[in-house]
C-alpha cells in the first residue's frame, strides 16, 4: 500500500504519517486507530511493537517472534479444569482421564515462562494443571474463584502443605494436609484454613490426592 493510499483511507495527513514512521511521535492508541485496520493489525499490536509496521528494529522483531512463539505454544500449554462445565450443547470437549474419573478441560490453555515453571515451581509444564477454586473453606489463603497451579504427579502428602483432593462426590477441592506420622496406621489431618470450617482426620489410604498445590494466581 502506498503512503497516498494509506493517507486517503485513514484520513491522517502525510506529515503525521511521516512523523509516526520516523519515530518522532510516541505512539498511543489514538494515533494508531485511524489506520491500523487498513494495515491488518490491531492498535494494541502496533503499540506493543512500539513502531510503525515496516520500520521495526531488532527489538520489535524479537517482540513479534516472542508473540508468535506464545501463540504457537498455546495449544501445548497448561490445561485448566472446566469445573463449571461451561460447554454448549453438542460441543465436543477435551477431557483428562484420571483413574475412575474423567475431568473436562477448558479449550484455552495457560502459557507460563519456562524460567518460572522450572526456576520457581521446580517442575515441568507437562505435570501442571490449573484449577479454579470454589467456596470460602480456604480463605483467607485462597479466595473463591481464584486459581491454583497443581502438580498432578505429586500425589504423596509429603511435605505437609496444600493439596488438591477429591471429595466424596468426585469434585476436586483444595485443603491443607498434615500427616500424623506417629499414628498407626498413618492418618492425615485435613485442614480448612477458614476457622468456620471444621478440620477432620482420615486414614492416609482413604485420601484421593489429585496433586500438590504449587502456586495461587491471586485476584487483586
Amino acid at each position: 500500500m502506498s503512503r497516498s493510499e494509506l493517507v486517503r483511507l485513514s484520513g491522517i495527513s502525510k506529515q503525521q504519517l511521516s512523523r509516526l514512521e520516523n519515530g518522532q511521535i510516541r505512539l498511543r492508541l489514538d494515533h494508531l486507530k485511524p489506520f491500523a485496520p487498513h494495515l491488518g493489525y490491531t492498535p494494541e499490536q502496533m503499540l506493543l511493537w512500539g513502531r510503525f509496521p515496516g520500520t521495526e528494529d531488532d527489538n520489535a522483531q524479537k517482540t513479534r517472534s516472542t508473540l508468535k512463539g506464545l501463540a504457537e505454544s498455546s495449544s501445548h500449554g497448561v490445561p485448566e479444569l472446566d469445573t463449571r462445565g461451561s460447554t454448549t450443547g453438542g460441543t465436543k470437549r477435551s477431557v483428562r482421564k484420571d483413574g475412575r474419573h474423567t475431568d473436562p478441560l477448558k479449550s484455552e490453555r495457560w502459557v507460563f515462562p519456562d524460567s518460572f515453571v522450572r526456576g520457581q515451581l521446580h517442575t515441568s509444564a507437562e505435570r501442571l494443571l490449573v484449577l479454579e477454586t470454589d467456596g470460602d473453606s480456604m480463605a483467607p489463603t485462597i479466595a473463591s474463584g481464584e486459581r491454583v497451579i497443581v502438580d498432578v504427579d505429586h500425589r504423596t502428602p509429603s511435605p505437609d502443605g496444600l493439596y488438591a483432593i477429591r471429595d466424596p462426590f468426585g469434585s476436586i477441592i483444595v485443603r491443607r494436609l498434615h500427616v500424623l506420622r506417629s499414628s498407626r496406621p498413618t492418618r492425615v489431618k485435613v485442614i480448612s484454613d477458614n476457622p468456620n470450617h471444621p478440620s477432620e482426620e482420615t486414614p492416609l489410604e482413604e485420601i484421593d490426592i489429585f496433586g500438590k498445590v504449587l502456586c495461587c494466581l491471586k485476584l487483586l
